[in-house]
C-alpha cells in the first residue's frame, strides 16, 4: 500500500461518521507555498465551506484571496463582518482584524490585541469555529515558526472535531505543528503531498 493510499485509510477511520461542514486552515513562514500545494487539490463540488488563515503583516493589504482565485476550483474571497458563511466557498482572512464564527455561522472581524503576536490569529478562529460547529469541524494546521494555532487545535479536538497536522519534519517552518502535537495529539500527522491527497476526502462520511 502506498503512503497516500495509507493516508486515505488513515482520515477514513479517523472520520468515523463526521459530516464535515467547515475546514479550517492555518500557517504561518511557509504556509503560502503550503497552501499553493493544497488549494488546487479541491474538486468542484467541494461541499464544506473553507477558511484560510496565515499570519499577514497589518500594515499590508492580504492579496490572498486574489492570489488563489485562479488556482482553486471553488469560488475565493476575503471573509468580510457578519457575512453568512457559505458551503463550497474558500475564505480567506484579511490583515488587521482577527476572524471569528459567530453561532449563526456567520463572519466577525473585531480589533483585539494580537494573540500569539499575530492579528489574525489562528487561535481565534479555530476556536471559536470549534464552538459553532463542533464535529463537523476539521482543522489543519501547517508551517509556521511560532505556537498560535495549537489552541485552536486542542479546542477543535475537544469539541469532537477532526484534526490534521502537518508533519514537522518536512514543514519549512516546524514550531507550529511540533508544538500542537505536543499540546493535542492530532488524529493525523501527515506531511503536505498526503494533505493534499486526504483533502478531498473531508466531505466523505
Amino acid at each position: 500500500m502506498s503512503a497516500v493510499q495509507t493516508a486515505q485509510q488513515q482520515l477514513r477511520a479517523a472520520l468515523g461518521s463526521r459530516r464535515i461542514e467547515m475546514v479550517v486552515i492555518g500557517g504561518s513562514a511557509g504556509g503560502v507555498d503550503a497552501l499553493v500545494g493544497l488549494l488546487p487539490a479541491l474538486p468542484s463540488c467541494f461541499a464544506p465551506a473553507v477558511t484560510c488563515i496565515l499570519h499577514v503583516p497589518p500594515d499590508r493589504d492580504s492579496r490572498l484571496a486574489e492570489l488563489f482565485a485562479a488556482r482553486t476550483a471553488l469560488p475565493v474571497r476575503e471573509a468580510q463582518d457578519k457575512e453568512p458563511i457559505q458551503p463550497g466557498t474558500v475564505y480567506f482572512a484579511g490583515s488587521g482584524y482577527h476572524l471569528s464564527v459567530e453561532q449563526d455561522r456567520s463572519f466577525s472581524l473585531s480589533c483585539e490585541p494580537p494573540v500569539q503576536f499575530a492579528r489574525p490569529a489562528i487561535d481565534i478562529l479555530m476556536e471559536s469555529a470549534a464552538d459553532v460547529y463542533g464535529p463537523a469541524l476539521a482543522g489543519i494546521l501547517l508551517t509556521g515558526a511560532n505556537f498560535d494555532g495549537a489552541e485552536g487545535m486542542c479546542r477543535i479536538r475537544e469539541r469532537g472535531g477532526l484534526t490534521i497536522v502537518q508533519d514537522p519534519e518536512e514543514a519549512q517552518a516546524s514550531a507550529m505543528p511540533g508544538e500542537a502535537i505536543r499540546r493535542c495529539a492530532p488524529h493525523l500527522v501527515l506531511p503536505l503531498p498526503a494533505i493534499r491527497s486526504v483533502l478531498p476526502l473531508l466531505e466523505t462520511p
